[in-house]
């Protein structure tokens, strides 16, 4: 316990961009990109998030289903968005009370009161199914600015994987005005359940 209270501690140092970074760099397809890009690709995706969150929602929010399971995943899942058959999210309320606990365990409870964790679940969620309109993918893609092919004046700007889960991110806290934005928590949620694995 000590250990992970440690660990924890040191992860709650690091900013919230410095996780945003890591995400992408351990994303495929982004093996042997500079970092420097990775932090103008991060910061472009949490800046979009955050901006997205302040705009009026669409009509229609995704069905939620709540169900365990989620501490069984590797990582564990907090909640899952899925487009079909109908927009719905898995909420899952076994990893959430984990994460609440967790939370309680460290201290945090100033960075994220008490029913914080489903609230950003679900807005991360949200968020999620806002960047799923096409309208809103293409945005996001002019606001990455990662052009893959060039001819004269025209430009064709590519996907970047990863980029709209940092954007999910961001646009769950700004949405929860979080001083801290989800991804701490979802750090040190993983090695929180790795620890428990390995006990």
């Amino acid at each position: 316990m000590a250990r992970l209270r440690a660990d924890c501690a040191a992860l709650a140092e690091r900013d919230d961009s410095a996780f945003a970074v890591a995400l992408l760099a351990g994303t495929p397809t982004h093996e042997g990109r500079d970092e420097e890009t990775l932090r103008r690709w991060a910061v472009a995706a949490s800046r979009f998030g955050a901006a997205l969150a302040a705009e009026p929602p669409d009509a229609g929010e995704p069905r939620v289903v709540e169900r365990s399971g989620g501490l069984d995943e590797d990582p564990p899942l907090l909640a899952r968005y899925r487009s079909r058959p109908e927009p719905s999210v898995e909420l899952f309320t076994d990893t959430v009370a984990l994460a609440e606990e967790l939370i309680e365990l460290l201290g945090w409870r100033d960075r994220y009161p008490e029913g914080t964790v489903r609230a950003a679940a679900l807005a991360h969620e949200a968020g999620h199914h806002r960047l799923h309109d096409p309208a809103a993918k293409r945005r996001l893609r002019t606001a990455l600015d990662h052009p893959v092919l060039r001819l004269g004046r025209w430009r064709l700007l590519g996907h970047v994987a990863g980029a709209d889960e940092i954007a999910a991110h961001a646009y769950a806290g700004a949405a929860l005005g979080l001083g801290r934005g989800p991804l701490l928590v979802t750090a040190a949620l993983a090695r929180a359940v790795a620890a428990l694995r390995e006990d």
